[in-house]
């Protein structure tokens, strides 16, 4: 049985008045958006995006980017 990986992705989280809708984004993984009626089902929908994308992305040779986090001072 294959080890399960845990990622952390950074996400976008925007409310749209005009549509009264929640839009999420996971920038580092392109095409990964989804939508939610409340902030929580925004999220939700984003990871279940990024699990699907993640789960896909090697069946047609792709790689997973790992995410990292960068510190600059300025």
């Amino acid at each position: 049985m294959e080890q399960a990986h845990e990622y952390e992705y950074p996400v976008i989280v925007e409310y749209d008045a005009e549509e009264d809708v929640y839009l999420a984004d996971c920038p580092l993984l392109p095409g990964c958006y989804t939508d939610g009626t409340t902030f929580e089902e925004a999220l939700e929908n984003i990871r279940d995006a990024i699990r699907l994308v993640i789960e896909s992305r090697p069946a047609v040779g792709d790689p997973v980017p790992i995410p990292a986090m960068v510190r600059v001072a300025v």
